[in-house]
């Protein structure tokens, strides 16, 4: 088996599953029954679909994929290990990349980083484009406040988890952001990632890069509203405490179909953490 060479036949065949709507793991499992040491199949997998992504991407005018965190999901799952915690496997999807996972953070957890945060809460800002700084903005109606990364025990248990979960450095993340949506307050659908288009965006990629993931993890559960909405897929996120969902966009464009948003809460408050994963480390 290692002797197996990854031939131009095998890559536009790979190309053709890809191209036919095959998602990357029925790929994979195809060639492991046809007897592809697996190895050798995930290189092929990975450097064939890369290199045919990227040249998509050049020849209509979009900016290249990056590689991007993802959790290591066996066929069949409904729990991974997070270093020190075992985390349920609660609903999946591909395009865009979404998995919701459900413990990812105890109730004591959660208890604590809200009381940690309470004190130090401000008005929420959203990044200001043209110039890379912050402001006030209408679309956003939380209070919220930045831990620094590692800057209690605390955030740094639950950054190695999610370093562990996701397969990401923990360098590569910004510190971790605590919000609180009163009854009424939401946040319009949007994307994470920095708009290369902007002039101000220039200056944020120097602290590591563009953004590649988000981790929006649910400090309680409101009464009523408060999920995380997907416009483009029709989708939303039940606010459970201790649950978290996932997304990652491998490039700053809207094809990623990351659009999202907090929906309004309609009765009680919803406290959330969110971690934003880098390209390189976070400065």
């Amino acid at each position: 088996m290692s002797t197996q060479q990854i031939t131009q036949e095998l890559r536009q065949w790979i190309i053709a599953q890809a191209t036919a709507g095959q998602a990357p793991e029925a790929v994979l499992k195809s060639m492991l029954a046809s007897g592809w040491n697996e190895d050798v199949a995930v290189a092929a997998l990975e450097d064939t679909l890369n290199g045919f992504l990227a040249g998509h991407a050049q020849a209509n005018g979009l900016p290249p994929p990056v590689v991007v965190p993802e959790p290591v999901l066996v066929e069949g799952a409904v729990a991974l290990q997070a270093g020190d915690r075992e985390v349920q496997v609660l609903a999946t999807l591909r395009g865009p990349r979404v998995v919701v996972f459900g413990g990812l953070l105890s109730h004591d957890e959660c208890d604590e980083m809200v009381e940690l945060a309470r004190t130090r809460l401000t008005r929420s800002e959203t990044v200001q484009l043209d110039t890379g700084g912050n402001e006030i903005n209408t679309a956003r109606t939380s209070d919220g406040m930045f831990f620094a990364r590692e800057e209690n025990p605390l955030c740094t248990r639950i950054e190695t988890r999610i370093a562990a979960l996701l397969n990401w450095p923990l360098e590569n993340g910004e510190g971790l952001q605590v919000l609180r949506y009163r009854p009424g307050a939401e946040y319009k659908p949007h994307y994470d990632y920095f708009d290369p288009a902007q002039p101000g965006t220039a200056n944020i990629l120097k602290r590591g890069g563009q953004r590649v993931a988000s981790v929006v993890m649910y400090l309680n559960t409101p009464a009523r509203g408060g999920g995380t909405t997907f416009p483009d897929v029709n989708l939303e996120v039940g606010p459970i405490k201790g649950n978290a969902v996932f997304f990652s966009y491998d490039r700053p464009h809207p094809m990623t179909r990351t659009l999202h948003g907090g929906a309004p809460v309609l009765e009680g408050e919803k406290w959330v953490a969110t971690k934003w994963l880098r390209e390189g480390r976070f400065e």
